[in-house]
């Protein structure tokens, strides 16, 4: 093919309709479980579920969250158990997404958006501490101005529990329950799960 050949095809190619999508004002479908940015949930009456365990760091492959816990105020505790998460950070150059997190997490604390586009302006800002991922009082995300939160972005955010019990019984195999969230309320089965809660 000369290069008369080469614009007849270019040319042609005006006329097709187009594959790609006009981003960033249109945007495509994100799965139901799309790991994203982080949210530290709390329960219905405010107190955190962050205990300041720490598991959510040791299993973390890329090193990327950093926690500390400290012993609650009998007078004004912050979470119901003896300790709460006094420091907590995640750094967002680092975080692969992997949800092991999640995973770990044994008070249902960190779960996941569907927010996964980021831009900073600076290296700190990728580090978010925990007043940027604790949810606000309405139970949603907090949306920082260098977010692009779109709708549905901040839905079921809600707290996920493994398919198979923690002890592996097999009688629990292919049922996921959700727990109830401060502002969610409980999240209904997906597709191929049974409405059954553990």
């Amino acid at each position: 093919m000369g290069y008369l050949g080469g614009f007849a095809v270019t040319f042609r190619k005006l006329f097709e309709k187009r594959v790609t999508t006009s981003y960033p004002k249109e945007k495509r479908h994100k799965p139901q479980r799309l790991h994203g940015r982080h949210v530290l949930n709390r329960y219905e009456d405010g107190m955190e579920k962050c205990i300041g365990c720490e598991l959510c760091a040791a299993v973390c492959p890329a090193n990327c969250i950093y926690v500390r816990g400290a012993d609650n105020s009998p007078d004004d505790p912050v979470s119901p158990g003896e300790r709460f998460g006094y420091i907590y950070e995640i750094n967002y150059l680092r975080c692969i997404h992997c949800d092991l997190c999640v995973e770990a997490c044994p008070t249902e604390a960190i779960t996941e958006s569907k927010l996964f586009e980021f831009s900073f302006a600076s290296r700190t800002d990728a580090i978010y501490t925990k007043d940027e991922l604790l949810v606000g009082d309405d139970g949603k995300p907090k949306q920082l101005p260098w977010e692009d939160w779109r709708p549905g972005d901040d839905e079921h955010t809600s707290a996920w529990m493994r398919a198979t019990s923690p002890s592996g019984s097999s009688e629990h195999e292919g049922r996921v329950a959700w727990s109830s969230e401060l502002g969610y309320g409980v999240r209904a089965a997906e597709e191929g799960q049974s409405e059954q809660s553990l």
